[in-house]
């Protein structure tokens, strides 16, 4: 087709907002416009410039921004285009054309001209109705990768190589997805008869009609047509495809509905009927008919209209259909089938070539179905990794059942017959049977029976059960006949059968994936598969090294895990089961229950002991997992070079070769240049980049950089620095840069990173062009003035830039002698000062304090830039991500040093040709997606942001009102840089680009939405995603071509994708995505940022280094490079569901895994990163990811690799992923089943006696009725070994990276500095918080976690704040096990249980003892005001933070919130979490409740059941108990209903009284805690003031109203009104007028079930938070104990800390006052709450009382 049939069109189609540049400030004007400089690559004389109505070039700034040619691009004056027929519309004006792109330019054999692709362009866009915009953009982005591929192979082959990525080769995801939904059958069966059926057919039936239509023959035909294709018309596909992706919005997300749409496109387009039409489609047809539908769909499947506003649905993700349930529709042909238009007629029945132009009239609503269901449950974990399940159950069954005799041996006999033996231990086939029975079934919950996938389940379901019967049934046999006297040999070979098969069956479930067992979902050949092995299960293969070291590694830890817990655990187990298992306990006797329950005791404690080992059993394999992939890490990191033991100071002296020989691209280069002149080059400019950061001062510059220097002959040559050639005597460091400082640091590692092999770079020009993208919400950009020099709060007790400079003294000082030179020049014009010493060092004071003496803007903004250099501000991020330009740059300077010739002396034509190449290779793209909505200094910032490096773009979403009121507003994609031009009306720049989006597209999270909306505007083949708290520095950016140079697609070979099919070169997976390591900029912040720092540094480089190595990294970390081609075209780089894509990248990760991408990781690469490190704000991370971990668990990829990854890659998944998340919720759930353990043990051990036994541990004699239970003691002492090696196995990881990394002595310290400032405490409790967290959000969902503050790490928190944030998911378990924990020291204390004690308390006193300043008395009195306040505020008027908001959030979760908004304003709270489900209620907060209350009543009625010493029965305990647990709660009722008439009737006469309802709410509360503890010292009298007999009545009597109080919430509670209203007209009496509504009446009686639960809530809470508050008081006394605990956190020395914050008199007196009052307070509570305890221990023989029903109880 000619490309003239179309006129080019006017300006009507260009609408006048692109304006995109002219003078962006007032500038000078530069004069030389006219003169030769600008002559040179613009061939076109000045004249016709003017003709095209172009500002001229010297509108141009001076400086770094001179001559921005390249950036700049659209002309707003199109109309007079015509007059020059030769320039693109969308060129330069002032520059031929081929200018832009000059890889692909004429002289080169181009298979098309650059007019000829934007013919293609704007026909596309005429025939479909594309935007405009889209159209410009993706021109811009179609030529800049074809200009990038161009620049190092043949511009055929860049097209030829860019149609495969994209449509048609071997790794194509559009291919893959066109064989995969079987569309070559549709298309070759035509439409005579009817295609849908006659498909459908085909699919089922076995034969297929003489081959034509089998698979090889089509992908030959495949073949063949793309050989064949012209490159115009491949280039049209790949335009087509482009225009479709560019316009498509939240539509990208899902890549195979794309790929449809785009199938229907091209088939459209080839029909006469298309080709026929001369009128263009109206613009944004496209849009409007064929992604709006799809994107509404989307919108509504989670959002509704609630007045005019979208709210979210509170729907779960079961009942959601997602991208991924609507991008699985388009996987299977009968999904296609399920496509009708409006009329009932299916899609797929029309032909395809007039499919396009129905698909406006599909009705989305009535096609799109659930494919998975994600319900929330933890019966995810039993299917995704059942073979985990099988490895440790099944075989903890085999060793324990062989190890446990007794237990099944007959009664009389001390030991089974060997038939019984042999077939006992064989039912652990029957167990791993049990196991996958169980999955099988709850698989079928999780997938839509209707599909294609039930029939595997059941067929899988049915052989399943035939296993079981043949594991499980022989047993039966022999136990019927192993009594009988004659016996034969049968029952011993069918027990030995039946041992063998079960071992059979336990390998075969443990290894083989469930995927795979009846109908290979992976590897079948059956056509049915073909979608699911596409898209989930094409994992790339392993190299055979890596693939038998995966193996290798797998069978080591296995081995050592199973060998260590047979000897360790199980053999050692095998005695107290042999002691226990028959022991019945002799003389106790029950009122109610008789001998029943407590004769039992022991084989009850038996059964905790064998779930104990099995959790210990788990616990283990992560220990070997840890030990050995340590091992493979550091002998890995030997087999690349990286380690300290390479000597340093060779590392140092081959340094500059090293430079020369792999960042150079010297292979090119004519040797007329000695290396030792390029490499200075390089290396001056690191070393002057870090001075100018100031990393360096002056005299350290002098003695690292290369002089030159005159030599003995005369000539002038280079002298190296001493650092390279002088490297002996120990102080050498010193001399060269500050010791320990950022410098030393960032210079060892670009050493050591040298010394592994790199990939060879390619010239600067014919490098692939990348783009760095950063996603931006409302980080800072720079910090203020204000921010810096004021204090945040009262608690900080310093400011921001005192804080900076105590962290970075040296950078500090360099700084200020910095400023004081800059000072001088300005100043010192003339005057001649001659100050003596003494007043110029005042003079100094100033810059010493804040950096500047005069507040003249220049000089601020250093501070400012100084200070947002060191925090993590976006502007950091930007000038580390801009070093690239100057990376590339220095490199192509160097490189080419002809060209610095060429210019001779003119350095600004230098500068500019150099510019152009930094801008054709390299952007920088911000997605902002506020930007529209900044205020005024966000706006002055980001404007500072463009000014300072005018090559950044940003991306940004405007919003257009709509015309008519109530309607949609319209929603744009907008891309400015710093030289798009501003308009005068509104002050605003200009958008180079505006593409409408469908709609809003901000539906998930946010992150990755914000990701998808600028991806458009990126450029290049390759993609940095970057957050915005990172930062990078220049001596890595050198190495960006050699990271560049990991995808392999630098060396393409010259054949063809097509010519031969399984052409070697192209049938290697392609790399997806490049891992690098991050460094921590923030782990010097004391102990708990190195504590986060560590975890970085093991997980980020030390376990990614070993699982990239065989093949387990799924992980995209934030400096990863992607292979942006290939994300993209397979759903982008992160996915974006709300909620369930909480941790965005990772799923990008498992995405790119499953379609058959590789993942490496580079070792010689790093990037800086930040992280907030105050306590909170590492918990709330930590929640972060836990949440979002129990997000993945739910999710569909997790599924697919759970069930369909070989054995050994599926270990490496699930160790480096989940299996370190469940291993937390392991070990917490170890400690609380040892507890119970040890608490059953030590009711034995009160109430029996025990034998003694002499050192052999044989029994003595003559000890009537004694118990020996000796081997249970040691049994315990193990265990407890156990849970401490499990423990402190996670110190290893670090302490050994150390060692590689810094050598032993730094390993050393850092370990004791960990262990001497409390590091186990801080472990202990994120692990609890970490379990917490997962487990919460698979019952409940939602994360609700109340936000605990930024601020640096130097805040000191409020006690109620931490409390109220802390007590849920772990203050209230501590403080239940420490109760626990006395009982068990009460009745045996061996020395061990210290370890536990530390362990406990620390799940209790973690936050504070990480509290900056918690030890300070003043602030600690005055925090017990704030608590005793914060308990009792919020009843008679709404405040923020109370003890009633907290109690109600923690509530919500269970009852959830009311839709309907009555009367109030709704509080945004956590309003759009779904309630929890009724199922998991019942388990979580009903049953499991009520189970763990019978086990604690259990034991103490065991206690209560022997006489006393008199020989009298006791009266029945469980009476006790009731009365006990149940007091309370009736006496709370009883108070409130009094409380309730009072207030009723005297409340409406109080009116006028403010404060009624708080007195009436803290006399109710008092009254209710005076009842609590009478009913505790009522209990303690009746126990005869036995201690330990009380403390476990308290334990079962806090289960019991534990119950009580969970079963009242869920049961009983409707859902809560948003707002507390109820809570106040309780107090105050006040029903009416509150907005209730017709609820007015029905809300009285919900209130006073909550107000019951409340009442003991709040006297518990009182309780608890004044014990937490005694256990922290010893500190408080002893003096210094605050500076000590701050060098503790700090790492700071006393006299470098920092200073106590300055009152002024005023607040002085009154913090004195308020201390006076509250020590007397305190101390009167705490004597209170002491002579509750302690009197009675004294005067204990002395108070008796006789009651008559007192004995009775």
């Amino acid at each position: 087709m000619p490309p003239v049939a179309f006129p080019r069109p006017q300006n009507n189609n260009y609408p006048q907002q692109q304006n995109p540049y002219g003078p962006s400030f007032p500038i000078p004007r530069r004069d030389d416009e006219a003169d030769s400089d600008a002559g040179d690559h613009y061939s076109m004389n000045s004249s016709t410039t003017r003709l095209a109505g172009a500002p001229a070039f010297y509108d141009q700034p001076t400086g770094d921004a001179a001559s921005e040619i390249y950036g700049r691009r659209y002309d707003p004056s199109v109309d007079s285009h015509s007059s020059i027929p030769s320039i693109s519309p969308f060129a330069d004006p002032g520059l031929a054309s081929s200018e832009h792109y000059p890889a692909w330019s004429a002289d080169r054999q181009i298979p098309m001209s650059t007019e000829e692709i934007e013919d293609i362009f704007l026909d596309l866009a005429q025939k479909f109705g594309f935007q405009n915009d889209n159209m410009r953009n993706m021109f811009d982005f179609t030529m800049h990768l074809l200009d990038s591929r161009a620049s190092r192979m043949t511009p055929n082959q860049a097209l030829l190589t860019l149609h495969a990525d994209y449509i048609g080769g071997q790794h194509a995801n559009y291919r893959k997805w066109y064989f995969a939904a079987q569309l070559n059958l549709d298309d070759a069966v035509g439409q005579s008869q009817n295609p849908g059926l006659q498909r459908l057919k085909s699919v089922k039936g076995g034969a297929k009609n003489a081959g034509t239509k089998s698979l090889d023959t089509a992908l030959n035909r495949w073949r063949n047509a793309m050989n064949n294709m012209s490159q115009y018309d491949r280039l049209r596909q790949i335009a087509l495809y482009l225009l479709c992706w560019g316009e498509a919005g939240n539509v990208r997300f899902v890549p195979e509905t794309l790929c449809f749409i785009f199938k229907c496109a091209d088939d459209y387009y080839r029909s006469p009927e298309c080709q026929n039409k001369v009128e263009p489609v109206p613009e944004g047809l496209y849009l409007e008919t064929i992604i709006k539908p799809l994107y509404r769909f989307m919108r509504d499947q989670g959002y509704e209209v609630v007045d005019g506003k979208f709210v979210r649905k509170e729907k779960d993700h079961a009942e959601i259909i997602g991208y991924d349930d609507i991008n699985q529709l388009f996987w299977y042909p009968e999904g296609l089938a399920k496509i009708v238009i409006r009329g009932g007629q299916r899609l797929v029945d029309i032909p395809p070539a007039q499919r396009f132009m129905k698909l406006s009239q599909i009705e989305w609503d009535r096609v799109f179905f659930k494919t998975y269901f994600e319900k929330r449950s933890l019966a995810h974990l039993l299917v995704n990794f059942n073979r985990i399940w099988i490895l440790h159950i099944s075989v903890y069954y085999f060793y324990t059942a062989f190890n446990s005799p007794k237990v099944y041996a007959p009664r009389l006999k001390n030991s089974p017959s060997p038939q019984m033996t042999w077939s006992a231990v064989a039912l652990g086939g029957a167990v791993s049977t049990t196991i996958m029975i169980l999955a099988t079934i709850a698989e079928f919950s999780y997938i839509p029976t209707t599909w294609n996938n039930a029939s595997h389940l059941t067929t899988r379901l049915i052989f399943l059960l035939v296993i079981l019967a043949l594991t499980a049934g022989p047993t039966f046999y022999i136990a019927m006949v192993d009594d009988l006297p004659n016996q034969t040999q049968v029952p011993l070979i069918i027990g030995i059968v039946q041992f063998f098969i079960s071992v059979a069956v336990t390998v075969a479930f443990g290894t083989i994936p469930s995927g795979r067992m009846f109908g290979d979902r992976v590897a079948g050949k059956s056509r049915k598969y073909m979608a699911s092995q596409t898209f989930t299960a094409s994992y790339p293969a392993l190299t055979r090294s890596a693939r038998s070291a995966s193996i290798c590694l797998w069978l080591l830890i296995f081995g050592c895990k199973f060998v260590e817990s047979y000897f360790f655990l199980t053999s050692s187990f095998s005695s107290p089961i042999a002691v226990m298992a028959r022991t019945k306990v002799q003389g106790c006797n029950d009122k109610l229950f008789g001998n029943a329950l407590c004769t039992n005791q022991v084989p009850f404690t038996l059964a905790i002991m064998y779930v104990m080992d099995l959790v210990l059993f788990f616990l283990d394999t992560y220990l070997w997992y840890i030990i050995w992939i340590v091992v493979f890490s550091i002998g890995r990191s030997f087999a690349l070079g990286l380690s300290i033991w390479t000597p340093w100071k060779d590392i140092y002296t081959r340094l500059p070769k090293r430079i020369y020989a792999k960042l150079l691209a010297t292979a090119e280069m004519e040797v007329k240049y000695k290396p030792k002149v390029l490499v200075s080059q390089i290396w001056n400019a690191v070393i002057i980049s870090m001075y100018r950061e100031h990393l360096l001062s002056i005299d350290h510059v002098q003695r690292l950089l290369y002089h030159q220097v005159d030599g003995p002959d005369g000539r002038r040559t280079l002298r190296a620095p001493p650092f390279f050639t002088n490297q002996e005597g120990a102080g050498f460091k010193g001399n060269f840069f500050p010791a320990g400082g950022e410098a030393e640091r960032r210079i060892s590692f670009f050493a050591s990173s040298l010394t592994t092999a790199l990939p060879e770079p390619l010239p600067v020009d014919a490098m692939p062009t990348f783009t760095v993208l950063v996603p931006h919400y409302s980080e800072k950009i720079l910090l203020s003035l204000r921010e810096i020099i004021r204090e945040e709060d009262q608690n900080t007790r310093v400011t921001l830039l005192e804080y900076l400079k105590q962290l970075h003294p040296v950078e500090w000082d360099n700084f200020v002698k910095d400023t004081k030179i800059l000072a001088e020049e300005t100043e010192g014009d003339g005057t001649s000062t001659s100050h003596n010493e003494k007043s110029s060092r005042t003079d100094d004071l100033p810059f010493y304090c804040i950096g500047f003496k005069t507040s003249s803007p220049e000089y601020t903004l250093r501070t400012r830039i100084w200070a947002s250099l060191r925090a993590q501000t976006l502007y950091r991020t930007v000038s580390g991500m801009m070093n690239y330009s100057k990376a590339i740059k220095l490199l192509y300077r160097v490189e080419n040093p002809d060209i610095v010739h060429n210019f001779g002396g003119n350095t600004e034509r230098l500068e500019r040709e150099l510019e152009r190449m930094s801008r054709r290779k390299f952007k920088v793209a911000i997605s902002m997606q506020r930007f529209s909505k900044f205020n005024k200094e966000e706006q002055e910032n980001a404007e500072f942001l463009l000014r300072a490096y005018p090559d950044l773009q940003i991306a940004y979403l405007d919003e257009e009102p709509s015309p008519n009121k109530g309607g949609e507003a319209r929603l744009f994609s907008a891309l400015i840089d710093g030289h798009s031009e501003i308009d005068e009306k509104t002050g605003k720049r200009k958008p180079k680009f505006r593409v409408e989006l469908p709609g809003n597209p901000i539906l998930g999270d946010g992150k990755s939405d914000n990701q998808n909306h600028a991806m458009i505007f990126y450029r290049g083949e390759y993609l940095q995603l970057i957050d915005a708290n990172q930062d990078n520095y220049l001596e890595e950016c050198l190495k960006i071509r050699n990271v560049l140079g990991e995808f392999e697609e630098l060396q393409v070979s010259s054949q063809s994708p097509y010519a031969q099919w399984g052409h070697k070169e192209f049938a290697k997976s392609p790399v997806a995505i490049v891992g690098t390591r991050e460094y921590i900029f923030s782990e010097n912040i004391g102990v708990l940022g190195d504590i986060a720092a560590g975890k970085e540094q093991t997980f980020g480089t030390m376990t990614a280094r070993a699982l990239a190595w065989i093949g387990g990294k799924l992980h995209y970390g934030h400096p990863d490079f992607l292979n942006a081609t290939f994300m993209n075209t397979r759903g982008g780089v992160s996915k974006a569901q709300k909620g369930l894509h909480l941790n965005e990248d990772i799923f990008a990760g498992m995405n790119a895994f499953g379609r058959g991408g590789r993942i490496k990781h580079s070792e010689y690469y790093q990037c800086g990163k930040g992280r907030d490190l105050g306590f909170g704000t590492i918990l709330n991370f930590q929640t972060k990811i836990g949440t979002g971990m129990g997000e993945q668990m739910l999710s569909r990829e997790y599924y697919y690799l759970g069930t369909q990854l070989p054995i050994d890659r599926f270990l490496t998944f699930y160790y480096g992923h989940p299996g370190f998340h469940i291993n937390n919720i392991l070990v917490i759930y170890s400690i609380q089943v040892f507890m119970v353990t040890l608490l059953f043990i030590g009711t034995l051990n009160k109430q029996l006696a025990i034998c003694r036994v002499n050192s052999q541990g044989t029994v003595i004699s003559g000890q009537p009725g004694c118990y020996n239970l000796i081997p249970v003691f040691d049994w315990i002492r193990r265990c407890i070994v156990s849970i401490f090696l499990v423990f402190f196995i996670a110190f290893l990881p670090l302490f050994l990276q150390e060692l590689i990394e810094r050598g032993t002595g730094k390993a050393l310290l850092r370990l004791a500095k960990h262990f001497l400032s409390l590091s186990p405490f801080f472990e202990v409790f994120s692990t609890q918080i970490y379990s917490n967290s997962i487990l919460s959000n698979l019952t409940f969902g939602g994360a609700r976690y109340i936000a605990t503050g930024r601020g640096f790490a130097t805040t000191r928190i409020s006690f109620s704040i931490l409390y109220s944030r802390f007590a849920g998911p772990s203050i209230y378990m501590g403080m239940r096990n420490l109760l626990i924990l006395l009982y068990v020291t009460m009745s045996i204390w061996i020395p061990h249980l210290i370890y536990f004690w530390l362990s406990v308390l620390s799940l209790c006193i973690a936050p504070f003892l990480f509290n900056p300043h918690q030890f300070s008395y003043a602030d600690f009195i005055i925090d017990y005001r704030e608590f005793l306040r914060w308990m009792s505020r919020g009843n008679s008027r709404t405040k923020a933070s109370s003890w009633y908001g907290y109690c109600r959030l923690s509530r919500t979760m269970i009852t959830g919130y009311k839709k309907k908004k009555l009367g109030h304003p709704s509080e945004k709270l956590s309003g759009d979490v779904p309630r929890a489900t009724w199922r998991t209620v019942i388990f979580s907060e009903i049953l499991w409740p009520i189970a763990v209350a019978i086990l604690f009543v259990i034991a103490y009625m065991f206690v209560k059941s022997f006489p006393d010493k008199d020989g009298n029965q006791h009266p029945s305990p469980l009476i006790r108990i009731a009365v006990v647990a149940i007091g309370p709660v009736v006496w709370n009722a009883a108070i409130l209903i009094t409380f309730f008439f009072v207030s009723l009737f005297l409340g409406p006469m109080m009116e006028s009284w403010a404060k009624f309802g708080s007195v009436m709410a803290s006399l109710a509360h008092v009254s209710s805690l005076v009842g609590l503890v009478a009913f505790f010292e009522f209990f303690w009298f009746l126990e005869l003031w036995d201690a330990s007999h009380a403390v476990l009545g308290v334990i079962s009597i806090i289960a019991i109203q534990r119950a009580i109080q969970k079963i009242l919430i869920a049961v009983f509670l409707t859902r809560e009104f948003k707002h507390d209203e109820t809570n106040r007209a309780w107090w105050t009496g006040k029903w009416y007028g509150r907005g209730l509504g017709n609820s007015a009446m029905s809300q009285p009686a919900r209130e006073f079930l909550v107000k019951i639960v409340e009442m003991s809530l709040w006297a518990s809470d009182f309780l608890l938070g004044h014990l937490l508050l005694i256990i922290l008081t010893p500190p408080v006394l002893i003096p210094y104990a605050n500076t000590l605990h701050s060098t503790m956190l700090f790492w700071l020395r006393p006299s470098k800390q920092i200073r106590a914050p300055l009152f002024s008199t005023k607040q002085k007196r009154q913090r004195r006052w308020i201390v006076v009052k509250y020590t007397v307070v305190y101390i009167f509570m705490v004597s209170l709450l002491a002579a509750l305890i302690v009197l009675p221990a004294l005067f204990r023989d002395h108070i008796t009382f006789n009651c008559s029903i007192c004995r009775n109880i």
